[in-house]
């Protein structure tokens, strides 16, 4: 007898005949003598839909009461789920995150799971139920609700997964597995069989939006194996694990772009020590993530300043200009100036450690598709750029049929 975890996204229970037929999959699993416990997402389109609710109210409520409203979308569908397995006479029971044991911190919409005590999951396990937990989803030593951020759902999945000592866990989409490319946006993408924790986040962090970023962290730094694959049919998925020696031999693994940045400009910032840190000091402690940093020294009237751009996700541009509007007056800065039409396009791959010019390809490629680049960053086995955003499907296949195929 293995104990299965499984995930299940927005579209794969989006309505009652989805969620019927997550059902019917557990209820197979289950037949097989396993173990299972459930993480589910909101219904597709159900978080978007609160989020709007709230915006016709005002344009920044209140994050601690977002995560109150936000949570009831996971909250519809375990207990739908719970009711499509009674259907099928197989014994269920729906759990909150908080009653699964997900203990996080105080960061409400962005919260970090800090420890999970799931004894009441294993007591109703050995009971003989089916376990169906809320995605996304915790509570404060002090009992506030907290959110994870978008993508929880994968995160409690891979960390309920890691605290039970599961045997396998699997993450059911939409799709059938991590591709070289989004197969929306470019036709000749690939599905990999396996890929690498590294590579899997770099994808993550750059805009594929198979797996949650800080999912993937937690299934590395635990050693959690996984698999992505469909839940609307039997195909096998992608694995993520361990590197292996074999990884190395593909140069570059998958090419993403992320619609969902925004760029942010201070002009005429005093080159001083400091300036800098204040302004990232500002934005951490407002707990906005800064992604692309540029700095480019100018002269200005006879003295020194710089131009300073930096990348936030588009939900946070607001927030992060608010900061910035404040720190004017301490900073001394000219000018901020957001601007929402960028995208950032990635190239990733293990194999970039040990084969050299695959910038210089990456920016032949770019200026042959006449793409100019505002923004450059790397790592070790990634390098990204920022661009307009109407260039970025363009630039995305170019970049695919370069290196892929």
């Amino acid at each position: 007898m293995a104990l299965i975890v499984q995930k299940y996204g927005g579209t794969s229970v989006g309505n009652p005949e989805r969620i019927k037929n997550v059902a019917r999959r557990v209820a197979k699993q289950r037949a097989q003598g396993d173990q299972v416990v459930v993480v589910v997402s909101a219904m597709s389109g159900v978080t978007d839909g609160l989020i709007k609710l709230s915006k016709e109210i005002t344009a920044l409520p209140s994050e601690r009461e977002m995560d109150m409203l936000l949570a009831t979308g996971e909250q519809q569908t375990i207990a739908l789920t719970a009711i499509a397995l009674h259907a099928l006479d197989v014994p269920a029971v729906s759990l909150t995150g908080a009653q699964a044991g997900i203990v996080t911190d105080g960061v409400h919409t962005k919260a970090k799971i800090r420890n999970i005590t799931p004894q009441q999951v294993h007591q109703l396990l050995d009971a003989g139920n089916v376990v169906i937990v809320a995605g996304f989803q915790g509570e404060t030593s002090e009992g506030q609700i907290t959110t994870l951020g978008r993508g929880g759902s994968d995160l409690t999945a891979i960390a309920l997964a890691a605290a039970l000592k599961a045997d396998l866990c699997q993450i059911f989409t939409d799709v059938d597995g991590v591709y070289t490319a989004d197969p929306r946006l470019v036709p000749g993408a690939r599905k990999l069989p396996e890929i690498a924790y590294d590579e899997m986040l770099e994808l993550a962090g750059s805009g594929a939006k198979v797996m949650q970023l800080r999912s993937v962290e937690f299934a590395k730094k635990f050693d959690v194996v996984f698999e992505v694959r469909s839940s609307l049919n039997d195909n096998p998925g992608t694995l993520v694990k361990e590197e292996t020696s074999s990884m190395e031999d593909v140069v570059v693994r998958g090419v993403s772009l992320d619609k969902n940045q925004a760029k942010v400009t201070l002009f005429g910032v005093p080159d001083q020590p400091g300036r800098a840190a204040r302004i990232f000091r500002a934005l951490s402690d407002a707990t906005i993530n800064v992604d692309m940093i540029v700095q480019n020294v100018s002269h200005d009237g006879g003295g020194r300043a710089t131009d300073l751009s930096f990348t936030v996700d588009k939900p946070d541009l607001l927030k992060a200009t608010h900061v910035i509007d404040g720190l004017k007056p301490g900073v001394g800065f000219k000018e901020a100036v957001a601007d929402e039409q960028i995208a950032k396009l990635s190239i990733v791959g293990v194999g970039m450690r040990s084969h050299s010019g695959v910038a210089a390809k990456m920016f032949d490629v770019l200026a042959h598709e006449q793409v100019n680049i505002a923004m450059i960053s790397t790592s070790e086995i990634k390098i990204s750029v920022v661009i307009q955003l109407s260039q970025g499907e363009q630039a995305l296949r170019a970049l695919h049929t370069a290196f892929i195929g």
